[in-house]
């Protein structure tokens, strides 16, 4: 089952021919020869010579390169398309990426995806912040849902996407802001021999494999594997994780493929919700610090997961695909975390709660794409149905500490105080079904050479039952939302496009997590997120791309409590975030490869929610000016260096705008050598400048310091 599409890697010298390629040269002939290309001197019988014209060949070569471009995905829109032509700003972090600055974790991926934030999570979970949106929720695997909260690794994965703007006529209920879609390896018949051990500062050890193989003509199999056991530099900070994932494809006769995997992950870590803190700014101690007891703070989510995917071609212009995902997650998290210092400075007071989340996930998409032309248009036609059962059991308790303990000196924070967990008056305690049956068409119209269009429409029937264990009580919510998506694409050339797009998406009322459901909430409609794009993609060359792209999101249907009737909810517009970003993804030489960009985003309260979230307040999280860009530079075949920027401007850390995480600029580095074609050393050195800065929040007394300067020492070996 070996794809036409991968080739094996040619490890020979070919850094002048590349050179010359990519400057679009034709290669030179040889300086003793005085043939022209494509000719030959021969003698005929008569002993003359002729110049007789040979057929032509063509010659590719590659340098054993990282490639840091995508020019194709298949989650936009459900088919195969040129990033060129999705009518909408989407960034892709390829694996070669990950690799070069040796990741670890999806808040990683982001540094180099523009407009896209992390937020704190509480120390227990991803947390992206789209457009002005924080989501736990709109997270997937292979184009199906993944939206538990956990801490994701990127040990098994092709790419990260984050397709930016409401995505509900492809993916269903959320997607407000955008999703971020992780690609897993696949089986695909082809021999993989790789790994990674990697060691470094704070005690970082990690090793990673990637074996595959073909099994007869017809099938292969596949192994990803991690495991990790490390610190941080916060103090009495722990993590370990691991996790396994093997995959099996085969094809029956030519048209018919079938891929199963099966995914057991497991991530336990110190749940560390950083520092509180004074007078408008996070508190000035070190960056090691913990507040609050580490050995009562613990995080831990188990994750198995089962995929099928069965793909049928009928013909050149039809053809089938059709996902069923199972899904269980155990997830867990315990912390004792500060709250606010006092009007002095020098006290703290601290809190603690612990909650358990269950969930069963099961969903089926199936696909069903026809190619057709009527007169000169041609159509990709996709017709689509998702099915979709989640079973969630929450069950929360909070902390209660021995009088007068859970106030703390500033300057000793970390404490050992025993804490009694219990339920409240208020903790959840609830079991939650949600069903979801939706249908969905899309038509992707070449309307001329230059002129492409993209129509579709998803209709949701969308359930969320609730169950209250502690008082028997009964909520549910029905909605039955149309998600519209349109976009217009103007082609002046081949390689470059020009969108304008509009895409509305929905939220129920039980959240992005179900479980948000109450008396006052069940029966309102969902909120809104209506966005407005327009942009331009330019392939510079083939292996270098550019984007830029301008939004308008608006979040309509926010309940809030109304002012003239404190027993009922009203609905309001809540918030409008605008902003435009350019991207930047490729070889500018053969030997110099770049990834990163540059985002401009501002958004406000539109209208008072609350006593914190007034009109005309900022939103949190969102800075106005961001950049990154990463640099890998080769100066030969065994050695290369790597040179990243990243900077962020200010931001709020709630929504009351009281308090400010500072502004700051990050500079990180890398050595690359080649020991011999099968082994590579690095060197990554992050944060090269020591600097100080505040990476992420999650509310005004729960913010996390930035690492001070670290390094790993990575050994990659294939074979």
């Amino acid at each position: 089952m070996r794809s036409p599409l991968q080739t094996r890697a040619i490890r020979l010298p070919l850094f002048p021919l590349a050179l010359a390629f990519a400057l679009g040269l034709a290669p030179c002939a040889p300086a003793h020869a005085a043939e022209p290309a494509g000719h030959a001197a021969e003698e005929d019988a008569n002993g003359s010579n002729e110049a007789t014209e040979l057929e032509s060949v063509v010659v590719t070569g590659q340098r054993y390169l990282p490639d840091y471009s995508a020019r194709h995905t298949r989650s936009a829109t459900k088919t195969d398309t040129p990033l060129l032509d999705v009518p909408q700003a989407v960034t892709v972090v390829t694996d070669k990426l990950i690799a070069d600055q040796a990741m670890t974790s999806m808040a990683e991926a982001f540094r180099y995806m523009p407009g896209i934030g992390v937020a704190q999570g509480e120390g227990n979970r991803d947390t992206a912040v789209l457009r002005g949106i924080s989501s736990t929720g709109d997270f997937f695997v292979d184009g199906i849902r993944d939206d538990v909260q956990y801490y994701r690794d990127v040990y098994n994965l092709e790419r990260v996407e984050a397709l930016k703007g409401p995505n509900a006529m492809i993916f269903g209920r959320g997607g407000s802001g955008g999703v971020i879609n992780r690609v897993t390896r696949q089986a695909d018949g082809m021999d993989h021999r790789s790994g990674s051990l990697q060691l470094g500062s704070d005690q970082r050890r990690r090793g990673t494999l990637d074996y595959g193989a073909g099994i007869g003509d017809d099938a292969g199999f596949r192994i990803n594997a991690v495991y990790e056991n490390s610190n941080s530099f916060r103090d009495k900070f722990e993590l370990e994780r691991y996790g396994a994932n093997p995959t099996f494809g085969i094809d029956f006769g030519a048209d018919t493929h079938l891929h199963l995997s099966y995914e057991h992950f497991h991530d336990g870590r110190t749940a560390d919700r950083g520092v509180p803190s004074f007078q408008g700014r996070p508190v000035d101690t070190d960056p090691s610090t913990f507040f609050g007891n580490p050995d009562l703070s613990r995080t831990k989510a188990t994750v198995d997961a089962f995929d099928a995917t069965l793909e049928h071609t009928f013909s050149d212009d039809l053809s089938l695909r059709n996902h069923l995902r199972w899904a269980d997650y155990d997830k867990m998290y315990q912390n004792v975390f500060p709250g606010a210092v006092d009007s002095t400075g020098t006290m703290v007071t601290l809190s603690a709660y612990n909650n358990a989340t269950a969930r069963r996930n099961l969903f089926n998409q199936t696909d069903l794409v026809w190619k057709a032309a009527t007169g000169g248009i041609q159509h990709t036609v996709l017709a689509g149905a998702e099915l979709g059962l989640q079973v969630t059991d929450n069950f929360r308790m909070t902390g209660y500490f021995a009088p007068g303990t859970n106030v703390v000196p500033l300057s000793s924070p970390t404490v050992d105080v025993p804490v009694e967990f219990r339920q409240s008056a208020t903790d959840a305690d609830n079991h939650g079904v949600a069903r979801v049956a939706a249908l969905y068409l899309q038509d992707q119209i070449e309307l001329s050479p230059h002129w492409l269009a993209i129509l579709g429409v998803r209709r949701d029937d969308f359930r969320v039952d609730l169950h209250n264990n502690r008082n028997s009580q009964d909520f549910r919510s029905d909605d039955d939302p149309w998600s519209p998506r349109a976009g217009l694409i103007y082609k002046p050339v081949d390689d470059i496009s020009l969108y304008a797009s509009y895409s509305k998406a929905f939220q129920p009322r039980a959240g992005d997590q179900l479980a948000s459901l109450n008396a006052s909430n069940a029966s309102l409609e969902p909120e809104s997120f209506l966005n407005r794009e327009i942009g331009a993609k330019w392939d510079i060359r083939p292996d270098l791309q550019a984007s830029a792209a301008m939004y308008r999101l608006d979040r309509g249907n926010v309940a809030i409590v109304d002012p003239d009737d404190a027993t009922r909810m009203i609905l309001v517009d809540g918030q409008v975030a605008k902003g435009a970003e350019l991207g930047i993804a490729g070889h500018i030489t053969p030997a110099w490869q770049v990834m990163g960009g540059y985002a401009y985003q501002t958004g406000e309260i539109t209208a008072t929610q609350s006593a914190t979230a007034v009109k005309g307040n900022r939103l949190a999280q969102l800075p106005r000016h961001t950049v990154s860009l990463w640099n890998r530079y080769d100066f030969s075949q065994k050695f290369g260096a790597g040179l990243g920027i990243v900077h962020r401007g200010a931001i709020f850390a709630n929504v009351d705008n009281q308090v400010t995480l500072p502004a700051f600029t990050r500079v990180d580095a890398a050595l690359y050598w080649t020991l011999d074609p099968s082994m590579q050393v690095q060197l990554n050195i992050e944060n090269l400048g020591n600097k100080r800065y505040f990476a992420s929040a999650n509310s005004n007394n729960n913010i996390s310091p930035g690492a001070p300067r670290s390094a790993w020492l990575s050994v990659n070996f294939h074979y």
